[in-house]
């Protein structure tokens, strides 16, 4: 088999053949999932960076993986007819590209790797217009599960000279963490939140107005969650948590 056809035949399979793979992202088997998925891939980026070298069009080479990549979800997303199982099969695609497949094409760390990345974003933002995934390294991920992800918060905190380990961050990350990943649907909620939630922080900071969006921020969501989780009230805070979310990326999200 030729190098492009080994390549090319893995970048059609990656994302079909890892869709259970998201329910080993948390903190204790992320790891672990991911260097298996790592090591079945490591022949088809060996591949890829061989054809890099000695294709004489690496740019078509490396778009016509990305293609295969894209193409494969495509296929996946066009066997779903019901939008709300379709916009959830969406969300769990762009989870996989986020936390597996963009960061194993960065850990290859060949020649190819951050080109190949740049590429597959362009081909994926092209057939999916609505996605805002962004490549990340495998380190930043595992950096953000101690984080937890909680992008908004951090974001509101950052202004008004909280540290990163404030007792607000770190109650609303372990509410997150606790109460919110156990709930049913729990998981998927963290997800979507996963996948808006830095480009929401990303536009509000390109705004002049951005330390008043974030106090309103405070005001209007974060601090009354708070309070609620101090009382107890777990469900009002997810109804209000839910809601910031929704109004966020409403006024925020830009396409």
């Amino acid at each position: 088999m030729s190098s492009y056809q080994t390549a090319i035949e893995a970048m059609e399979q990656m994302l079909d053949a890892e869709q259970s793979i998201l329910e080993q992202f948390n903190k204790k088997t992320y790891r672990t999932s991911f260097d298996s998925m790592y090591q079945r891939y490591l022949p088809a980026f060996d591949a890829i960076e061989e054809l890099y070298h000695n294709v004489r069009e690496p740019e078509e080479m490396l778009a016509n993986m990305a293609k295969a990549i894209t193409g494969s979800a495509q296929t996946q997303l066009d066997g779903i007819r019901k939008k709300n199982a379709r916009e959830a099969a969406m969300m769990n695609l762009n989870m996989q590209m986020a936390v597996y497949v963009y960061p194993a094409i960065l850990h290859y760390k060949g020649d190819s790797s951050v080109r190949f990345s740049e590429v597959l974003q362009r081909e994926w933002k092209e057939a999916f217009p609505k996605s805002n995934v962004q490549a990340a390294e495998l380190e930043y991920i595992e950096k953000g599960f101690h984080k937890k992800f909680c992008y908004i918060t951090t974001a509101v905190c950052r202004t008004q000279q909280r540290g990163d380990n404030c007792y607000e961050l770190n109650l609303l990350r372990d509410y997150r963490d606790g109460y919110l990943a156990e709930r049913e649907n729990g998981e998927e909620l963290i997800r979507r939140y996963y996948d808006v939630a830095p480009t929401i922080v990303r536009h509000i900071d390109e705004r002049e107005n951005s330390g008043e969006i974030y106090q309103q921020i405070w005001d209007s969501y974060l601090e009354p969650c708070i309070h609620m989780i101090e009382k107890g009230k777990n469900e009002d805070c997810l109804v209000l948590y839910t809601r910031m979310v929704d109004d966020l990326q409403e006024q925020y999200f830009r396409l």
